[in-house]
């Protein structure tokens, strides 16, 4: 709670740009007194235009993918808000420091139970670009999932990294956690529903309860469809 207070209310001050991004991306301080942290900032109005995503969305996504992770209670996306700041509204996210280098492909053996909730994540956002490079360790171990700028669309879209559990059973407690999250979002008084709401388009957030609940009732991880590419490039 104080991460998005902060995140929401504190003043923004640039430290620099991520050069590598596709799209706009600042480092930026967020501070309210004495109390200061370091956070992502991606402008709208900084977005590059995508032929299969609405244009100016993909900042809305970042939150977005943020309210499902919580709404799941699986905390693998940093906290997220949406709010003005130096170059206007734009989605401001928590940086975990990290190492660039100890990416989702670099590691032995990253926690199956955490991934296997991030694969499950994904298939549920319809993630469209998880690179290696967008799966965070943190220095404590933790796993933090970035980059949602390209999920939710209701096509098929899902291009990943992470298909180590394909066509492998779904654990009861993410089926649990995933039939709980369709019937929230089925629930127009609710408040992650209202959230989404707020944020995608109303056949969006249909997509994400349809997807969630087929997941659940495949009771299997999905594998690659053959008819598509399925891992995006480049993968990291």
């Amino acid at each position: 709670d104080r991460a998005l207070a902060l995140l929401a209310a504190g003043e923004l001050s640039v430290e620099g740009q991520v050069p590598w991004s596709s799209n706009a991306t600042f480092l930026v301080t967020a501070s309210d007194g004495d109390l200061a942290a370091s956070a992502i900032y991606k402008p709208t109005r900084g977005e590059t235009p995508l032929w299969d995503f609405p244009a100016a969305t993909l900042a809305l996504r970042e939150v977005a993918a943020f309210v499902v992770s919580e709404a799941l209670g699986w905390r693998l996306v940093p906290p997220t808000v949406l709010r003005d700041g130096p170059f206007g509204p734009g989605a401001v996210q928590a940086f975990i420091p990290h190492d660039p280098d100890d990416h989702y492909l670099a590691l032995d053996r990253p926690d199956a139970a955490t991934t296997r909730r991030l694969a499950a994540f994904d298939v549920v956002v319809n993630n469209a670009d998880r690179k290696a490079g967008h799966v965070l360790f943190a220095a404590d171990g933790a796993l933090w999932a970035i980059d949602h700028g390209v999920c939710f669309h209701v096509d098929p879209k899902l291009r990943t990294v992470i298909w180590d559990f394909a066509g492998q059973p779904l654990p009861d407690d993410l089926a649990d956690d995933l039939a709980a999250l369709a019937d929230v979002l089925a629930t127009a008084d609710d408040p992650a529903r209202q959230a989404l709401d707020r944020l995608l388009a109303p056949a969006e957030v249909e997509a994400v309860v349809l997807r969630a609940r087929a997941l659940v009732r495949d009771g299997r991880f999905p594998e690659p469809d053959p008819e598509r590419r399925s891992v995006p490039w480049p993968p990291v």
